[in-house]
């Protein structure tokens, strides 16, 4: 062997199979790096898609989008300072009358941080579908959620009629939203087979911000940039229609409830709107029902209670393809707006785009 100029066996079969050498050092390479191909390619992507979201066209698609959105946008500040406390202690009776067991089951629906208050009209959506995806929401039955209060008609849908941003009688649903810091709703469009257009909210308690066009990522939440942001001041009123309803979702982020703020949405249910099966049992009565558990925190928290982390259970829906409304160009009058949402009583046809779905 010492002929061969080898002093070890070992050193004469690494010249022999050179190959195995060079495929060990490749692994060990990839290995010491920690990441495989897929996470190379996925490098090279995010790399690309970062430089996209740089460039000229990025920006110009971005301002293009947030355009048509705002097309779709009436707001008008209504309910002075005074007014407005009014109807907060109307909200706050609410509440206490929901966590008291007072209503019928499905008016109440309780979610971290915010819950919602059905009258009128309740429906279906997320967990409580029995099968998932955008179009499966259905109305309740008739009787299942309370009606309207009627301070709700006194006080807030009186007041739009008197000021042309409804008509009489246009009004069959009213939902409330009590958010405290830190709550949220993830992007959504308002189901288009349930609800005719427009959509009017109303705000209250504290300025917020309504976003069009964010992702939502989870445990913990993440939001990405929106398209558009829309300030959202104690008293104003909002009127959705056309893009802005119908081909961008909405949210609300954790980052813009800084304090207590509720919402008052005010709809039209289509005559057409698929409801529950009448085979499902009807709801108990509130006295045949447990007292629900108060779950309220004080009017006020810290403002840094908008920014923790949490894990929030909500659901996500397939893609929806919405409606092809984006190519019109809407007038801002209110008058405009509610004869669109009857005119629309049929559903649309979709167009190409799609939307993320999620619950409302």
């Amino acid at each position: 062997m010492a002929s061969s100029g080898y002093s070890d066996l070992r050193e004469k079969l690494k010249s022999m199979t050179p190959h195995r050498e060079e495929i060990n050092n490749k692994f060990v390479d990839g290995m010491s790096n920690g990441s495989s191909g897929k996470a190379r390619k996925r490098k090279i992507r995010e790399s690309d898609d970062d430089e996209f979201e740089h460039s000229d066209d990025y920006a110009e698609n971005m301002e293009q989008e947030a355009s048509r959105v705002k097309s779709g946008i009436l707001q008008e500040s209504i309910f002075s300072p005074e007014e407005c406390a009014l109807i907060e202690e109307k909200i706050d009776d609410v509440v206490t009358r929901g966590e008291a067991g007072l209503y019928q089951e499905h008016t109440v629906d309780r979610a971290p941080l915010r819950n919602k208050y059905f009258f009128g009209e309740g429906y279906t959506y997320g967990s409580q579908l029995e099968k998932r995806g955008p179009g499966q929401e259905k109305l309740y039955r008739k009787g299942e959620v309370d009606e309207i209060p009627s301070w709700v008609h006194d006080l807030v849908i009186k007041r739009l009629v008197s000021r042309g941003v409804v008509p009489e009688g246009f009004v069959n649903s009213a939902v409330i939203n009590d958010y405290q810091p830190g709550g949220c709703i993830v992007s959504h469009v308002d189901p288009q087979h349930i609800f005719a257009r427009p959509i009017v909210s109303v705000s209250f308690f504290s300025d917020s911000a309504l976003c069009f066009g964010c992702r939502f990522q989870f445990k913990p939440i993440r939001v990405s940039e929106p398209v558009f942001v829309l300030p959202v001041r104690r008293g104003s009123v909002t009127v959705l229609s056309g893009y802005a309803a119908d081909d961008i979702t909405h949210c609300i982020r954790p980052q813009d409830i800084k304090e207590r703020r509720a919402v008052i949405i005010l709809r039209k249910t289509r005559p057409d709107a698929p409801r529950v099966d009448s085979g499902s049992p009807i709801s108990a009565s509130p006295a045949e029902r447990p007292t629900l558990k108060a779950k309220r925190t004080h009017r006020r928290a810290t403002s840094s209670a908008a920014h923790r982390p949490r894990v929030l259970e909500m659901d996500k829906e397939e893609n929806r393809h919405p409606s092809n409304s984006r190519s019109r160009r809407h007038s801002i009058s209110s008058e405009n707006y509610w004869k669109r949402g009857q005119d629309s009583e049929k559903p649309r046809e979709s167009s190409g785009r799609k939307v993320k779905m999620r619950r409302h």
